[in-house]
């Protein structure tokens, strides 16, 4: 060890051991790693790259977060993503405590040219939060919410989950579209789109992002809103990671009662029919206060096939029946779980069933319409296995999502009335390729039905796929591209590459 570490090392132990133990702790994540020699990369390329003992050591003692190597405590939890079929090993990972730490990183991954992977909530369904080889930016240590009451704003750091906006802000008596599982990372969601319990009433989570602040590829940290790199703050709504790691967030706050009318209601699989085409018709006419999603569910292990309507009304709780009754008479319910909750404890209520949590595979659309040929493809392919649990979903849309202009942010699918996914789980470390194949094959006769595709749920694509997929805001967003990234260092997400 030099003499430079040793003093830092021994000063810190010193002053760790003076603190109360919150502090202790606290500098002791911040403890330097030590690195022994030389690390082998991947640059974004797919080529080999050799990390420099020394430069590797001056990226960990610029941090005052932590930098994990193989081998070092919390690296592999660090790596793993939501998906278990998902197994990567970056070479190096780095846990910012801040914008300078992330600034730091970037700027070492552009230099050396590595594949970068950014990671908030882990969710990404296809493992982009992860990867082998590179530099992974795991935001897990970086998260803070702050509610601004007066002006109804939330300030929220790059690496938080939506849980912890929900929780600070519901506080308040205030909220905004936060997705429908807690633990997902806000970064991902918000700048991919962000669909939510209360998206009809107050739109995407993306069009409620007030400003932004953003690491971008050459390393410098940058705000963006209206008045103030305009570019950068309409590509970041919708682009997804495209062109940098927000570090903070700035969203607009509504008022709202903390109690909503909501749950899931469950009917067997011969009424699957039936309750759909009720679904497809009852959704026409549903009022911005009302959330409804719709599901077709073969789960493993014989548990049981099940039509689910899922509901999350925020209206005036007097009113709620007028929605919620139909519902119940859709069919015969073998579980009604909508009753009076609150709206917190609703936002969670499906953290420990998102089919994720196990080994997964994803495949979704857009849908204008719920039609009967399409309820005759949905039901004629979905197959029981006694290994897997597969699932057709959809997940709610229209409202205020679909009275945004489709140029004022980068996401284009205004026209859309439900996001349509098949997902299919199976137990981790099991072989897949016997699942993957089923659900490709389901998906084919669901894909006619759809136009474009939501990037936080995409698994694979063409890079021409890709492109078609931003529909009219494509070319604007190579300019932003160009002009914030023209390296493509931001490439393990839907991709918009670089002209430059």
């Amino acid at each position: 060890m030099d003499r430079r570490r040793f003093c830092q090392t021994a000063v810190g132990a010193a002053v760790a051991a003076s603190l109360p133990t919150s502090h202790a702790i606290a500098a002791a994540l911040q403890a330097l790693t030590t690195v022994a020699g030389d690390i082998n990369g991947i640059t974004g390329d797919g080529n080999d790259v050799v990390l420099k003992q020394a430069d590797v050591q001056e990226l960990s003692d610029s941090l005052r977060g932590r930098l994990l190597l193989p081998g070092n405590d919390g690296y592999d939890e660090a790596r793993a993503v939501l998906n278990g079929g998902i197994d990567r090993y970056p070479a190096l990972i780095v846990q910012p405590s801040g914008a300078t730490d992330v600034s730091h990183a970037v700027n070492y991954a552009r230099e050396n040219s590595l594949i970068t992977a950014v990671k908030c909530g882990g969710h990404s369904t296809s493992g982009k939060s992860t990867c082998d080889g590179g530099l992974q930016i795991d935001l897990s240590s970086y998260r803070n919410c702050e509610v601004d009451r007066k002006n109804r704003i939330a300030h929220v750091a790059g690496g938080s989950l939506l849980g912890d906006m929900d929780h600070e802000s519901m506080a308040h008596g205030l909220v905004t579209t936060a997705g429908t599982v807690s633990h997902t990372g806000v970064g991902g969601l918000t700048t991919g789109g962000g669909f939510g319990r209360v998206a009809r009433r107050y739109g995407l989570a993306l069009d409620n992002v007030m400003a932004v602040d953003v690491v971008t590829a050459d390393g410098q940290l940058r705000h963006a809103s209206k008045e103030e790199n305009p570019d950068l703050y309409w590509g970041v709504r919708g682009g997804g990671g495209n062109f940098g790691v927000v570090t903070n967030f700035h969203f607009k706050l509504h008022p709202m009662q903390r109690t909503v009318v909501g749950g899931d209601i469950l009917f067997p699989v011969a009424q699957a029919r039936d309750v759909m085409k009720f679904f497809a018709a009852y959704y026409e006419s549903i009022p911005d206060e009302l959330y409804a999603d719709l599901g077709l569910i073969s789960s493993a292990g014989g548990n049981g096939d099940f039509v689910m309507i899922h509901l999350c009304y925020s209206g005036p709780e007097k009113e709620a029946s007028k929605w919620v009754d139909p519902v119940r008479n859709a069919g015969t319910p073998v579980v009604d779980g909508i009753k009076a909750m609150d709206y917190v404890a609703l936002q969670k209520l499906w953290d420990e069933t998102d089919p994720r949590a196990t080994a997964s595979y994803i495949k979704s659309g857009f849908v204008t319409r719920i039609s009967d040929e399409l309820i005759d493809a949905l039901i004629g392919g979905l197959e029981p296995h006694p290994d897997r649990s597969a699932m057709a979903y959809f997940q709610c849309g229209g409202g205020a999502v679909g009275r945004v202009p489709t140029d004022a942010t980068a996401f284009p699918h205004r026209y859309s009335r439900h996001d349509m996914f098949g997902s299919i789980s199976w137990k981790t470390g099991a072989a897949s390729e016997e699942h993957v194949a089923y659900l490709r094959q389901y998906w084919s006769t669901l894909e006619q039905y759809t136009r474009g595709f939501y990037v936080n749920d995409y698994y694979e694509a063409t890079q021409e796929t890709l492109n078609k997929n931003y529909q009219g805001n494509y070319e604007r967003l190579v300019a932003v591209k160009n002009k914030y990234d023209p390296t493509n260092l931001f490439r393990l997400n839907a991709n918009v590459m670089p002209t430059v």
